[in-house]
Formats: C-alpha cells, structure tokens, sequence
C-alpha cells in the first residue's frame, strides 16, 4: 500500500497508508481540519536495462553510448 502526505489547513503536514482505489482524504482524521493530498519526492521510474533493444529513435546518435542510463539522463 502507498503512503499518502496531506497538509492540513494550518499548514501542518501527516502521513497515511491508503489503498490506490481508496479516495484521497477530504480532512485529518486526528483533528478534522480540511486537508489536500501534496505530492512529495519522485515517481519510482524503471528502465530497462536490456542493452539488445535499439533505441536509436530516442537520442539519434547518442542511442548507442553504453553509459547513459535512459532518456531521462540529460544527454
């Protein structure tokens, strides 16, 4: 189960584990307040790491550099 961060109406912050087909909290249910659900950190992304796929339409010339990790690496 993901763990969800909400902030609560005066600015504080908690965490909670829901279900991905459960609705996002409308308020905390310690203290009632309204809450919105923030994103926090990054999307886990995976790569694949077969070296046989041609990935030549992706960067051009640069598909074939064995020390870039995916399209997302800046080059």
């Amino acid at each position: 189960m993901p763990t969800y961060a909400y902030r609560r109406e005066d600015g504080t912050t908690f965490e909670i584990r829901q279900r991905i087909t459960e609705d996002a909290l409308d308020e905390c249910p310690e203290t009632g307040q309204s809450v919105e659900r923030i994103i926090t950190g990054s999307p886990g992304v995976l790569l694949d790491s077969d070296n046989s796929t041609d990935r030549s339409t992706d960067r051009g010339s640069e598909a074939n550099n064995a020390s870039c990790c995916g399209p997302m690496c800046g080059l």
